[in-house]
Formats: C-alpha cells, structure tokens, sequence
C-alpha cells in the first residue's frame, strides 16, 4: 500500500515548484485545484448543491459553474465560505482519494495531494505527513505580481485571506523554506529523503 503525503503553502511561496520537484522524483501528484475543478462540472450533484445554497444563477445558460459569481457570493463573509467547504470537501476528498488508490494500484509508493486548503478540507488526517513550502512575504508578493500580473493591493489582499505561517508551521511534519528557487530542488530532496526513511 502506498502513501498519501500532503502538500500545502502560501500563494506565491513556490508549493507548485515542490510539486513538480516530486514528480521528477516519481511521486504521483494530485492537482486539488484540478480536482476542485472535475467535481463541479455541469450536472454534479456538487454543482446542484451550490446552486442550492448560492442560487440557481451561478449555473450559466450553458449548464456550467460561473466561478466568478459564486467566489463573489461564497467569500462575502465566513459563514458562506464554510457553507462552500461543507459542499465541495467531501466530493474533493472522495475522488482525491480515489486518485490516489489507482496510483497506488499502479505502482506508485507515493502519492502527493497538492492543496492550498489542505487543512480546511481535512484530508490532512488521511495523510502520512504534510510539506509546508514558505517564503518571506515580500518575496511571495513580488512571485504574485509577476506572475498574474496584477497590482500591489491585490496580490496583498490574497495574502491577507490566507493563514498565517503559524497556522501551517503546527500543522505540518516538514517545512521548505523557498527564499531562493535555486536552493529548492535540494531542500525538496532532503525531505524526500525523510520522508523514505520514515519507519
């Protein structure tokens, strides 16, 4: 039996890095923002479940998920990002895991669930271990603006919706620390090397 290891960060601090750094290294990935994506397509029960609780008109004339008007809905205060979580959790961790079997099936020893929200979801608990990838928040912001091309507030605004490092740091079994993206794929290596050597 193979195992499912987490893998969680702050926006900007290079987790998508790490993740094709243990890819290379023959780890089976699994994307939670493409699984997020696969278990609201047009007809899921997931998707019938938000147009419950968020209205009918986040589902477009198309029959798909107008992603901008139920985020403007679901993330208007906390009581309706939880009711998000409540809809979309349990179908993310069903398939994640259901991904993560036929790897195992395949022949991968492990599997990596790669998720922003990987504690909020609460497949942290199905997990052998979690990777915390940081960086300063400068740095993060700079990534941010560079790479979606947006403003200074903006990219400050996503990093204030997130937890702190605290929140992450006690949650997690190893931290890469990604200040420098040439140091990353020997910091990913000496975790991958722990993590094999787990009893």
């Amino acid at each position: 039996m193979g195992k499912l290891i987490g893998l969680t960060g702050q926006t900007g601090a290079g987790k998508s890095t790490v993740a094709d750094i243990l890819q290379k290294n023959g780890y089976y990935i699994i994307d939670g923002d493409a699984v997020a994506r696969q278990v609201v397509e047009k007809g899921s029960p997931v998707l019938c479940g938000l147009a419950a609780r968020f209205g009918s008109d986040i589902i477009k004339n198309d029959g798909c998920l107008d992603r901008a008007l139920l985020a403007s809905r679901a993330f208007a205060d906390r009581e309706s990002t939880q009711a998000l979580n409540e809809i979309t959790h349990p179908a993310i961790i069903k398939k994640s895991l259901e991904m993560a079997q036929k790897a195992f099936e395949n022949g991968f020893r492990y599997a990596v669930f790669d998720a922003a929200g990987l504690f909020e979801s609460g497949i942290d608990r199905q997990c052998e271990c979690v990777i915390y990838v940081t960086a300063p928040q400068s740095v993060r912001l700079s990534r941010i603006i560079q790479r979606d091309g947006i403003s200074v507030e903006a990219a400050m605004k996503r990093i204030c919706a997130q937890y702190n490092d605290e929140y992450y740091l006690s949650r997690s079994d190893y931290v890469i620390e990604n200040e420098e993206l040439e140091k990353l794929e020997e910091k990913t290596r000496q975790i991958i090397s722990l993590i094999e050597n787990r009893q």
